[in-house]
């Protein structure tokens, strides 16, 4: 992972401390008609296997150039493959003025199995 999402500490996160939420409480929000924005940190070839309806696509190295573009007071659900990534996205997007950035638990493999079957898994 390179080099800018390492935190302040040196260390990379680990996604411990980081704001989440599950698959499930993103499911029950989107059926109560609460949808907070969706940012997809893989790459380009995942996201054509499976992605969320509505996700924004920024790879997680390209991230840090378009950090600008993102709205600081929108509330962002990152997401990846297992969730290691959008971790180190929320991390950096956290220290960056992005402040109610959070972590997709488990990412979509985890949202595939728990809420959407119809989701690929891969």
């Amino acid at each position: 992972m390179t080099e800018i999402f390492r935190h302040p500490t040196g260390e990379l996160p680990d996604g411990q401390g980081l704001p989440e939420i599950t698959p499930a409480e993103l499911a029950a929000r989107w059926d109560a008609g609460d949808r907070p924005a969706l940012l997809d940190v893989r790459e380009e070839d995942e996201h054509a296997i499976a992605r969320l309806d509505g996700a924004r696509l920024v790879p997680l190295a390209i991230l840090p150039g378009l950090v600008q573009d993102l709205d600081p007071d929108v509330e962002w659900v990152v997401y990846c493959h297992h969730g290691v990534r959008s971790a180190a996205a929320v991390d950096f997007l956290r220290r960056h003025g992005v402040g109610r950035a959070r972590n997709l638990a488990g990412g979509i493999d985890r949202w595939s199995r728990e809420v959407d079957p119809t989701v690929a898994r891969y």
